[in-house]
């Protein structure tokens, strides 16, 4: 009801208006209202002698006298015409429509699988205790041959030899300040020779020596160090044709506890490694277990030990020349303030496969506890070479 009372309070403003000069004096009259459309269904009802929707609808009744006393008296408000507004567009019913959003079901895709990704995941952190221990070896088992016809122009006889050595390592390294190296080496030689009656085979290389060091340390790449080394042999030591025993297993037995600085030795291209050990203070103790043997060992008559205070330096490198050859040598040297003793172990190894070596070994040996030899003088040389089978792990 308040709709069609607003409607009605409208139409009759608008004719009211429509009835008012267009030019008012006093101005108390304004345009209200925009311009307006001629709309031809209002004059078709009004001029029709029987209008079949007349006084049916009361405010459809009211806009259309109002439009009509607007054509008649102020025609200057028409500004468009019914057909030009049909010729520019129909309104669009559309817009008030409800908007239907359009669901497609599809069929269900599974998740892809992620490949090499552990499907549970742990919710722990997991941490993995260093390891300081390192272990290490190398061993090889070479032969020689030689043969020499009974009238060979220069003499000499005809011989057999084998060579085993192993060396095993086993180092801790804490990182931080404390390192322990533990270097055990075995090397064992035979040689037959036709000319010799009395012996079979003979040892030509025979060591059994261990060495522990046990290092704190001081600077970059230096060590205050507690050296222990102890070496002898495993068999006899014996002469063509001669039934006398030289040496033999803990005959002699040396072990010497040194204290002293160790430096360790590492190149840019880590292609020469290796340790130099000076122990300005050691300990030296010397056992012979066969008692005859003392006095070629410089022990009194009838003692089979002795004790003496020393210094000694080691050094023990390794220089890879190339892919090919390789070239280890240890110096040990060793002075009790009344004796000396100096050994110089050489070993060039040429690498013609994988698991194949030749090696040439080079040692000369200073001691002037034994006998003097009036053309070596306390001199003393050894050398051999040999081919054969070698490994490393």
């Amino acid at each position: 009801m308040r709709k069609v009372t607003f409607i009605l309070a409208v139409v009759s403003a608008l004719s009211a208006y429509a009835a008012q000069p267009n030019d008012s004096v006093d101005g108390r009259y304004f345009r209200l209202f925009a311009p307006t459309t001629f709309y031809h269904n209002v004059a078709d009802k009004s001029l029709a002698l029987n209008s079949e929707s007349a006084g049916k609808d009361q405010v459809s009744d009211a806009v259309d006298a109002a439009l009509l006393n607007v054509y008649l008296n102020r025609p200057d408000l028409v500004k468009a015409t019914e057909t030009e507004l049909k010729e520019s567009g129909e309104i669009r019913n559309d817009v008030n429509l409800p908007i239907e959003n359009k669901v497609e079901f599809v069929d269900k895709v599974e998740p892809p699988l992620l490949v090499d990704v552990p499907q549970d995941i742990p919710d722990t952190v997991m941490v993995q205790k260093p390891k300081f221990w390192t272990f290490k070896g190398d061993g090889f088992l070479q032969f020689m041959q030689s043969y020499i016809s009974g009238n060979w122009y220069k003499g000499g006889e005809s011989n057999y030899s084998m060579l085993g050595s192993l060396t095993l390592e086993a180092n801790y390294d804490n990182k931080h300040k404390w390192k322990w190296d533990n270097k055990l080496e075995m090397k064992l030689g035979f040689l037959h020779t036709r000319t010799d009656s009395l012996h079979k085979f003979k040892s030509n290389e025979d060591l059994l020596r261990l060495t522990s060091k046990v290092g704190l340390e001081a600077a970059k790449n230096w060590y205050y160090t507690l050296q222990l080394l102890a070496y002898t042999q495993f068999s006899r030591g014996l002469k063509a044709n001669d039934e006398k025993t030289y040496s033999d297993f803990t005959s002699p037995l040396n072990v010497n506890l040194g204290l002293g600085m160790d430096y360790k030795v590492e190149s840019e291209n880590k292609r020469l490694t290796g340790t130099i050990n000076f122990s300005p203070i050691s300990l030296n103790y010397l056992y012979v277990d066969r008692l005859n043997l003392g006095p070629s060992y410089g022990l009194d008559e009838g003692k089979r030990s002795k004790v003496e205070f020393a210094s000694h330096l080691t050094a023990d490198l390794t220089w890879k020349m190339n892919d090919v050859v390789t070239w280890k040598t240890r110096l040990y040297a060793f002075t009790a303030y009344k004796h000396a003793l100096i050994e110089w172990e050489n070993t060039f190894e040429l690498r013609v496969s994988k698991y194949i070596t030749a090696n040439l070994f080079l040692f000369p040996r200073f001691d002037d506890v034994g006998g003097y030899d009036e053309d070596w003088g306390y001199w003393q040389f050894k050398e051999f070479s040999s081919i054969g089978f070698a490994y490393a792990f």
